[in-house]
């Protein structure tokens, strides 16, 4: 029997519906009878008055789908209880049949010693713990066996639980030592926090730093990128070859400082001198060649005393020439 609480649940849950239709309007009205009916009966069976209801028509569209899912279950709960009482009336007559009998045999329960009708109970609690109908031997044999089999098949079950147990166990006293050693790894990382957190600020003066060094030392790369530009720099230059230049030239200017003296001394000499000391130097310069190991130097020097040694023949000409004037006059 439905309640009240479940009434009115299964009004508030149910869909609207709104027939316009004359058809519609005289199966309301047919569907109407039928709740009425039906609320009767249901609040008559329980001894309450049926409530007033506004019965508009999405009430009674559910009280109606609600009568008509009751008288369903009533229905089905009618057959399950016909069934019942057949059979109980079946276990009854099978019963007095069985006392019957056993009447007969002399083996009621009233002829039956304590411990036999103990033994008896016993046998049929047994029988309805294993689940069989009859107290045979084959019967609590075939029981017994599948009772084996269930109770190998749980052992298993339970031994292969408590291994998977084992491991899981295993696996969370794992854990629980590495959150431990977590907890420990964070409380040191928050004690270190403030430290870090200056360094970190350090750092981010230094990075800024450096970032403004680094825009400066490129814009002085670049321009003395453009001055090596500019003079014609080569990657063939470097500094290996700047100091091998470098003492090249000393070497040069070692063997060229006695030259460079002998020419300073022939300023204050007559022309005719510096012809004979240009001689004697060309001279003493194709003597010394095989010393001078840069032959292009040599070859700038022997053209530099030639270009003397003609300017010193013009002006020795020069001096002849005047000195000849002077004496016919």
């Amino acid at each position: 029997m439905d309640t009240m609480g479940d009434l009115t649940a299964a009004l508030d849950a149910s869909p609207t519906s709104d027939p316009t239709s004359k058809s519609s309007m005289a199966n309301d009205a047919s569907r109407m009878a039928e709740v009425k009916a039906w609320l009767l009966c249901q609040f008559e069976a329980a001894g309450r008055n049926v409530p007033a209801f506004e019965f508009t028509p999405r009430v009674v569209a559910h009280l109606h789908s609600m009568a008509s899912l009751s008288q369903v279950r009533s229905r089905a709960a009618s057959i399950v209880a016909d069934d019942l009482r057949l059979k109980a009336s079946e276990y009854r007559a099978e019963a007095v049949r069985i006392r019957e009998i056993l009447e007969r045999v002399g083996l009621s329960r009233e002829q039956l010693s304590p411990g036999a009708i103990g033994s008896a109970q016993i046998v049929a609690g047994v029988a309805n713990l294993l689940n069989i109908r009859d107290t045979e031997m084959s019967s609590f044999l075939v029981a017994m066996g599948d009772l084996s089999l269930r109770k190998a098949d749980v052992e298993e079950r339970r031994a292969k639980v408590q291994k998977e147990s084992k491991v899981l166990l295993e696996y969370t006293r794992k854990a629980i030592a590495k959150l431990n050693d977590l907890k420990k790894t964070l409380a040191k990382f928050e004690n270190e926090v403030g430290m870090h957190e200056a360094q970190m600020l350090q750092w981010q003066t230094n990075l800024a730093i450096l970032d403004s060094k680094e825009r400066q030392y490129m814009l002085q790369l670049n321009n003395y990128k453009a001055i090596l530009n500019r003079v014609g720099y080569t990657s063939d230059i470097n500094h290996g070859v700047l100091m091998e230049m470098a003492e090249h030239k000393k070497d040069l200017e070692k063997k060229t400082k006695p030259i460079l003296d002998t020419l300073r001394s022939y300023q204050d000499l007559p022309p005719v001198c510096i012809m004979f000391e240009t001689q004697l130097l060309l001279v003493w310069l194709k003597l010394i060649n095989p010393v001078i190991q840069d032959k292009a130097l040599a070859a700038l020097a022997i053209e530099d005393k030639k270009r003397q040694y003609a300017a010193a023949e013009k002006y020795l000409e020069e001096v002849l020439q005047s000195a000849l004037t002077t004496s016919e006059i």
